[in-house]
């Protein structure tokens, strides 16, 4: 086998590095949209959906039909956080209307990087499902330290997830950290974000 091939064969036999897909939902939303926005967000920033190893959202959506069954279905976890601790955390594109009807103007992007524990970056920034938009997607990778090792949060707590709340897993094919990606801090303002802007609604 040429060196080539062989790098092609690692490559191919290498665990996927693992996202955690944060989604916020009006109520009613299907299944099926939530999929297949799921799905979208991942082909477009380059991803394969099923390197998602988690659901996450407000505590507020934490039963809804929808997302408790895409979790059901992609075979994953559905994490849930209060609407305090998503608001604790700056995100690139925060809203007030969110903010307004369920008490955090960040779900998807905020839930995505709280459950995937700390140092997490976006992998991919909110996106809307096809209209009538009745959800919203958002990708978060978990930080990679320096021995390789990515780090991922556990499931919503009360309060925001402390440094010792991690699941540690070890990956030989880490996320690369890209420059259109960020990493968010709580309570840091977020780059570009200076005054809240309406787009989402869940």
């Amino acid at each position: 086998m040429s060196g080539r091939a062989a790098d092609q064969a690692d490559e191919a036999e290498a665990p996927l590095a693992p996202l955690v897909a944060g989604v916020g939902a009006r109520r009613g939303v299907p299944v099926s949209e939530v999929l297949e926005l799921i799905t979208a967000t991942c082909a477009a920033a380059g991803y394969a959906a099923r390197q998602v190893v988690a659901l996450a959202t407000v505590a507020a959506k934490a039963d809804e039909p929808g997302l408790t069954g895409a979790a059901r279905e992609l075979g994953v976890p559905l994490r849930s956080f209060p609407a305090e601790s998503l608001a604790a955390v700056r995100v690139p594109e925060p809203s007030a209307a969110a903010a307004a009807a369920v008490g955090t103007p960040s779900v998807a992007e905020a839930a995505a990087l709280l459950a995937a524990g700390p140092g997490a970056a976006l992998a991919a920034g909110k996106r809307k499902s096809a209209p009538p938009a009745r959800a919203t997607c958002a990708l978060a990778v978990p930080a990679v330290t320096d021995g390789g090792v990515l780090t991922a949060g556990r499931e919503g707590a009360p309060a925001v997830p402390s440094a010792g709340t991690v699941i540690v897993m070890t990956s030989p094919n880490p996320p690369r950290r890209g420059p259109d990606r960020w990493t968010a801090v709580v309570g840091d303002p977020a780059p570009g974000s200076a005054t809240p802007g309406s787009k989402e609604t869940q």
